[in-house]
This record gives C-alpha cells, structure tokens and sequence, in this order.
C-alpha cells in the first residue's frame, strides 16, 4: 500500500509515487474561470485529472448548496459523488497541485478531508516545483478516469463548518479569521463583491503570508508561530472572499500541528450580501 506524505508533498516525493497516486490539478483564475483548463491542456502532471472550482468544487446552477457566496460549497454527498467519478475510493492516494501556491489546492484537500479521505496531500510549490525537480509534463485532455463505485462518507476527519447565522451569534465568542489581503479586509479596495470591508471582530491572516519567495509553505514552526498568537481559549473560524482561501490558512494549521478549525463557507461573500449583516471598516 502506497503510503502518502501529509498534508505536503514534496515533488521528489512525488516523482518517487509516480502511477501510484491520483493527482488532480485544481488550477484557476478568479478572473478568468476557464483559464486553468487551459493550462492544464498545454501541460500537466501525467495522469493528472483537472477539477474546476466553479464546476467540480462549488454547487451550481440545481446542485444543492450549503451556503451562498460566489462559490458555495455542495453538500457532502455530492461531491462525493463527483469523487467517485474521478475514479477515487476512500483507498487512492490523492495528490492536489495548482500553480498559486496552493489557493486551489488547499480547497480541494480540505473537501477530501470534509468528507473523510485522509489520504490527501497537497503538492509544495504546484507544478513549477514539479518541473524545477526535473518532472516532465503532457498535453492535451485528461485520460477518462475508470469511476468508482459511490463512495462512503465517513466523519469529516476534522473538518467542520458553520453557517451565517450561527457565526453572527457567536460574534466575540470566536476568534475569526480573513484570510483576503490586507486592503481588501480593510475595505479600501473590493473587487470582487458587492460591499468593501469585514466581518466585525475579524482578525487579518493573509493566506499569502503562509509562503515563503519560491511559493512553498513556510516550515511548520514558522506557521505555529504566526498563528499561535491569534488563537483565542475559543473556536477557531477562517474565513474569506468566498471559502476558498481560508482553507489555505487550514492547511497552514494542519502543516503547523495546530488543533483543527472551522471553515466559515459562504465567507465575505455571502455575509456582505445580506444587508442585516454587520460590516467594519479600517
């Protein structure tokens, strides 16, 4: 049985696993939704399966949601589903690369975690880590994956999540973090929804500060002690534009060997579209 670095993986250990695990490419571009596709298509890891963020992790158009936002999450049993069709059972090892640093990635391996596969990693420093270690690429579509019989949900494997409303009750009893840049916390800038600012009592984490120049995660005693000051006696909530980057600074903690927290889904998103919501400012 093959067994899995977790939550990294190093390209070396990869090219070591080579054939022995799925690898599934989570490239995006919120300004542009097709341009990861195209990426891929002009190169990837071989065996590589894509994933969409707007059609394979997020539920839309009749797929049923559990929050709103730009990319609302699907409901376990659906993307459960969508992982069976990738050929995935909860025995394949699984290996999740994008070429942001692990923005996308980090979506996809906390949703495999959401629905109990432990047997996820995510690849440091994407596919140009894959290349810079001397991996090669192919071309063209995706071989069709042979599907899985439905796969079984089991615990979330630590994942959890809260709702809207059960957040804006909790407010002050929480300790919640944006992972947005800086000036979009602030609300100096908003480019992507509706309302500029944040969800009061929000503290500011950047997913971007969790790398280092080359793109790789900082080492996990870096990552404890950045994090370690924010951490309240309390829950933890992350959260961002729309429940995407927020898993990034997930991981972070994972990688840091720090107590699992909870995803705050809809995100920014969601909570500044309903006009009863609080919002602050600076």
């Amino acid at each position: 049985m093959t067994t899995l670095p977790t939550p990294l993986i190093r390209a070396d250990e990869l090219r070591a696993l080579a054939g022995a695990v799925c690898v599934l490419d989570a490239r995006f571009d919120l300004a542009r939704p097709d341009a990861g596709a195209e990426a891929f298509l002009a190169g990837h890891i071989p065996g590589a399966q894509y994933v969409h963020l707007d059609c394979d992790l997020s539920a839309k158009g009749d797929v049923p949601a559990l929050c709103g936002g730009r990319h609302p999450l699907p409901t376990r049993e659906h993307f459960a589903a969508t992982v069976a069709r990738l050929g995935i059972t909860p025995a394949t090892p699984v290996v999740v690369c994008d070429a942001q640093g692990g923005m996308f990635a980090a979506r996809v391996w906390w949703m495999l975690r959401w629905i109990g596969h432990t047997a996820v990693a995510v690849l440091d420093g994407g596919v140009a880590a894959w290349t810079a270690a001397g991996g090669t690429l192919e071309t063209g579509a995706a071989r069709s994956p042979v599907p899985a019989s439905a796969y079984p949900l089991s615990p979330e494997a630590g994942q959890r999540i809260i709702t809207a409303d059960a957040l804006q009750a909790q407010l002050g009893r929480v300790t919640l973090i944006d992972a947005r840049a800086p000036e979009r916390y602030r609300g100096d800038v908003e480019p992507l929804d509706p309302v500029a600012g944040h969800i009061p009592g929000a503290l500011n984490r950047p997913f971007s500060a969790n790398l280092g120049v080359d793109g790789r995660f900082h080492a996990p005693e870096t990552l404890r002690a950045a994090f370690t000051p924010l951490l309240g006696a309390g829950e933890v909530v992350h959260q961002c534009g729309s429940g995407v980057t927020a898993c990034h600074n997930l991981l972070a903690m994972e990688i840091a060997g720090l107590p699992a927290a909870t995803l705050y889904a809809g995100s920014w998103s969601e909570w500044c579209r309903d006009g009863r919501r609080p919002v602050a400012r600076g």
